[in-house]
């Protein structure tokens, strides 16, 4: 089973998007030394037409994910557990750890969290509104989980500093493929004797974020920053060790319901292998796929909200333009943007989205795609995706 063109959507995207709420069950008091545990969830149904020669199989509604979250508070303590269940051919084929977390609240701006969490590179877990997301989720800079430890502190409350150390990936899980039954793109060990045999560790991180806020103008908040990423990597075939330098400058504006997010930044991969010193495969979501090891990422995220139209839905349009440019001769950059409108009712959603790839693995490209590239057409993607929350 080839998941390549399979569904690529991998969570609740949202960079000043209302996104629904996780209701769920409370038991106990949050603000107690005892604390509070919820619990809760959300079911995900999905339609999609592919313009790119996909099945016909998929022009119909059907079970996308299932979501359980166990989250806890307490006056000093808090924890989450975040695990999903997918369908490709049959229920739970895919499933994996998202979240698996405890931290400690030293005061109530800084806190200490140990355990598979969301890595503070780029503006935050998110770099844009989409639910697809941008094509720097599928190379893993964004919205990625790994096990470690993060110190998030503040000097005053408009400054605020990461610093990170985590020892490896988030894990591979419950799938058919060797390595890459996993939520984040990771490096993984290949199934291809061909392809690079790679783990990721030591990985270093830190995170600057600055905070503006006119007084003047009261609507208006802006921030800049910038994040750091050095880690050592294990090539399992040559018995040498490589390394990954990765770099990401922000800037995020809202005035209003308005809001403009611009990421950009480098990755470089000396991944230390003598058969594809060029490239390194991937997995995430049970697929296996190339990267090119060096090259420049962008998104630009627009999007603005029209709260509670009718006094019943928040109607959110937005626009990602994302892309990696590769620095390597040869290599075919590779794009992916989408135009889209999410709709929030209460614990119901509903993102309505139209993707435009070129050199995608997920988006009717192969597993080159990142790496060399495909045949370099644009391939076009209606993907609709239900979402109850619980």
């Amino acid at each position: 089973m080839n998941h390549l063109y399979r569904k690529a959507t991998v969570g609740l995207f949202a960079l000043g998007v209302t996104l629904p709420t996780f209701a769920g069950v409370t038991f106990g008091d949050a603000k107690s030394e005892l604390g509070a545990l919820t619990v809760s969830g959300a079911v995900r149904a999905n339609y999609q037409d592919k313009h790119y020669g996909g099945a016909a199989s998929d022009q119909k509604v059907q079970f996308d994910a299932g979501i359980l979250k166990i989250d806890y508070q307490s006056s000093k303590f808090f924890g989450q557990v975040q695990y999903r269940c997918y369908q490709y051919e049959r229920l739970c084929d895919f499933s994996t750890l998202v979240d698996g977390y405890m931290g400690y609240k030293i005061n109530p701006t800084d806190r200490i969290t140990l355990g598979v969490q969301p890595i503070p590179f780029g503006s935050g877990q998110y770099w844009d509104s989409s639910f697809y997301a941008s094509i720097n989720n599928t190379i893993g800079l964004q919205d990625a989980h790994n096990l470690g430890v993060n110190y998030h502190f503040e000097l005053d409350s408009a400054t605020q500093f990461d610093l990170a150390y985590f020892a490896t990936d988030g894990g591979n899980y419950h799938g058919t493929s060797r390595d890459a039954a996993r939520y984040t793109a990771n490096l993984v060990k290949s199934s291809d004797p061909n392809k690079t045999e790679l783990q990721e560790k030591n990985m270093w991180m830190a995170r600057v974020k600055q905070e503006f806020n006119p007084q003047s103008l009261s609507d208006l908040k802006m921030s800049v920053g910038g994040s750091y990423w050095y880690s050592d990597i294990e090539n399992n075939r040559t018995s040498a060790q490589g390394s990954r330098d990765a770099w990401a400058l922000f800037n995020t504006l809202s005035y209003k319901n308005f809001a403009l997010s611009i990421t950009g930044g480098e990755m470089s991969l000396d991944n230390k292998d003598t058969t594809n010193p060029n490239q390194s495969t991937f997995g995430s979501f049970d697929t296996e796929y190339d990267i090119a090891n060096d090259g420049y990422f962008y998104t630009v995220d627009m999007n603005y909200t029209f709260t509670n139209v009718r006094d019943m839905v928040n109607i959110t349009p937005y626009f990602v333009y994302s892309g990696f440019n590769k620095k390597q001769h040869g290599f075919a950059d590779s794009e992916r943007h989408i135009a889209g409108v999410a709709w929030n009712h209460k614990n119901v959603s509903l993102y309505t989205e139209y993707v435009m790839s070129k050199n995608d693995p997920f988006v009717g490209g192969t597993s080159s795609s990142l790496a060399q590239g495909d045949d370099g057409k644009m391939n076009k993607l209606l993907n609709l995706m239900f979402i109850y929350s619980f």
